[in-house]
């Protein structure tokens, strides 16, 4: 359960598609599918496509953001927050205040917090501010989704104040399937209506085909602007390969236009949340402290209550990995102080306000039996929890360390 990015197993539909996948370099027929495709479902004119997520947000920050300036987010991911101080930007983080609260149970907890968008918009203004972007759901803060009234709020305030308003797509139709469940107005519609209607609010987005596209590789950058989209595509030359293949191969163009009309099976959305909610159920009936309520992708376990006696500096999320992983061997991932980093300025550690490990469930791929053995290794570490003890970093990068850092027992 490292990650669900790239992790899910592909359907009958789309390895009969690798078949078809045409493979000229330049005019590849499987990338006017995968237009065509993101067209239909998006509505966005203008496509590259890109090897992942972060050839995207590369190639989308290569092309609009100057050193010193802004980007806004409900909560940034990781390689998106990268990119933006690659490129010499600063990124903020803007969500309301229960993101940040592990026990709230608000509905839509990815939201922007627009009293403060609305102020720092007009402190800093379209010279400071490069673009303003909603992560949909909000995977740093729990898989949380964003409410359809509050991206069109968001993308307004941003418009008004002559800032481009994009999404980070990569978990669009679990977001819209939220929505659907959650939202006044809008229970019970069509998945596929909710997703066009968010992404009418944006300029463009990025999308990593690994996760809502079905796909074990790919992205795409789309805009609407055709000038913005000429000024992307040297960057895309230059980074990812010809317009027409960005770094994939034509058969994984084609996988990635057919996973992108399965996402929206309201069938399948409600097995792939459905799971989430069931290994969510166990471990609550267990007193194991989870965030809440459970996104659509992962459970997110809450290290400070799972570890209460380990201080930031012990770390707590890194930690509780290692050892659900030498109880059970199930992977997981931190999300907290490791993958902050260091502060640029200062080197010293950063400690978000959240500490938290997830359990990334990959699609189509574990039966809820595979699910109960989690559960139980989860469980079973929660029992010994006051023995563990923290760890120290020994190695680390200097850039987007939690992917090589290594680690040892603190004595």
């Amino acid at each position: 359960l490292l990650t669900d990015s790239g992790t899910s197993a592909m359907s009958d539909a789309q390895w009969a598609g690798l078949m078809r996948g045409d493979e000229a370099y330049a005019g590849s027929r499987s990338f006017y599918r995968l237009r065509d495709a993101i067209r239909d479902l998006m509505g966005f004119e203008h496509i590259l496509p890109t090897h992942q997520g972060r050839g995207a947000e590369h190639v989308l920050f290569s092309t609009i953001l100057r050193p010193g300036q802004l980007v806004l987010n409900n909560m940034h991911f990781d390689t998106t927050l990268a990119h933006v101080q690659h490129r010499g930007g600063v990124g903020q983080d803007l969500a309301i205040r229960e993101a940040y609260d592990p026990a709230s149970t608000h509905p839509f907890k990815g939201n922007f917090d627009l009293n403060r968008l609305e102020s720092t918009l007009k402190a800093h203004g379209p010279a400071k501010i490069a673009l303003v972007m909603a992560t949909v759901t909000c995977n740093s803060g729990g898989g949380q989704p964003v409410s359809l009234a509050n991206l069109r709020e968001a993308a307004s305030l941003a418009r008004s104040h002559g800032v481009r308003f994009f999404l980070d797509a990569c978990r669009f139709a679990e977001n819209a399937y939220f929505i659907r469940e959650r939202e006044p107005g809008w229970e019970g519609r069509p998945v596929r209506e909710i997703v066009r209607a968010m992404m009418d609010v944006a300029d463009g987005c990025t999308m990593s085909g690994k996760k809502d596209a079905l796909v074990n590789i790919g992205g795409f950058l789309a805009v609407r602007d055709p000038a913005l989209y000429r000024e992307a595509m040297v960057w895309a030359v230059l980074f990812e390969g010809f317009p027409t293949y960005g770094g994939l191969a034509g058969r994984d163009l084609e996988a990635m236009a057919r996973g992108l009309e399965e996402v929206v099976d309201e069938e399948y959305l409600r097995y792939r949340v459905g799971q989430v909610r069931h290994l969510a159920g166990r471990l609550r009936e267990a007193g194991v402290p989870i965030m809440e309520p459970p996104g659509g992708h992962a459970v997110y376990l809450d290290a400070r209550r799972f570890l209460p006696h380990l201080d930031a500096a012990q770390l707590p999320g890194q930690t509780l990995v290692v050892e659900i992983y030498r109880e059970g061997g199930v992977r997981t991932v931190e999300i907290g102080t490791v993958l902050a980093g260091r502060d640029p300025t200062t080197g010293a550690d950063r400690h978000p306000e959240l500490e938290l490990v997830r359990l990334a469930i990959p699609r189509r791929v574990y039966t809820d039996r595979h699910l109960e053995w989690v559960a139980d290794t989860v469980m079973r570490v929660y029992e010994r929890r006051r023995a563990v003890r923290g760890l120290a970093i020994t190695e680390e990068p200097p850039v987007l360390r939690h992917f090589t850092a290594r680690f040892s027992p603190i004595e």
